[in-house]
């Protein structure tokens, strides 16, 4: 679908580069974290919502997250528009986000965070449960919209734990994934 105006999965890579090279150069100033790390409270730099997504922690941040997003985002862009991609990307991107911040000082003191693993995780999910196998097991099987999401959470919680690591965003990886798993079941960026 999104080929006939050029790839947004593309499209996103080349904003990962861009903003990555905007944060070495801020970084000189010490307004890294300023511009792009989504912290608490939102409310007093609600620019880095959208800004954190795009941006990473370093050259082995930004190059794995960038794997990966060839990886499920050229399956998902297939399937959907440029439009509906990219704002699937920062949605799912700023809620992950919002998630880690918000659940995370639960657990400790409030910490920032940046990248777009939760964007990621979602189009994995996307790409997981909204493809012709899963739609069939899932239509035969006739399990019900609850017990598919529990069998979501699980599955999430699963890979987010065998994925996790010291610094990672893990509540960041399990709601993206359970976003992507559920907006995969619900086929939300197919378009017919």
């Amino acid at each position: 679908m999104s080929g006939r105006r050029g790839s947004p999965t593309i499209e996103t890579l080349v904003a990962f580069a861009l903003v990555f090279g905007l944060q070495m150069a801020v970084s000189f100033v010490g307004l890294m974290a300023f511009f792009f790390v989504l912290a608490p409270p939102v409310d007093v730099r609600p620019w880095t919502l959208v800004t954190s997504v795009y941006a990473h922690g370093g050259m082995g941040h930004l190059l794995s997250n960038a794997l990966a997003l060839l990886v499920f985002g050229l399956l998902v862009e297939r399937r959907t528009t440029r439009v509906r991609f990219h704002a699937f990307f920062i949605t799912t991107g700023v809620l992950a986000g919002i998630a880690q911040i918000t659940l995370g000082s639960l657990a400790g003191p409030p910490q920032g965070v940046l990248g777009a693993s939760g964007a990621i995780f979602a189009l994995m999910g996307y790409v997981l449960a909204g493809n012709v196998v899963s739609t069939t097991l899932f239509d035969r099987v006739r399990l019900s919209g609850r017990l598919q999401f529990l069998l979501f959470v699980l599955f999430a919680a699963l890979v987010t734990v065998a994925t996790g690591a010291p610094g990672v965003a893990l509540i960041a990886h399990f709601t993206g994934l359970v976003l992507g798993l559920v907006a995969g079941r619900a086929g939300l960026l197919d378009v017919h």
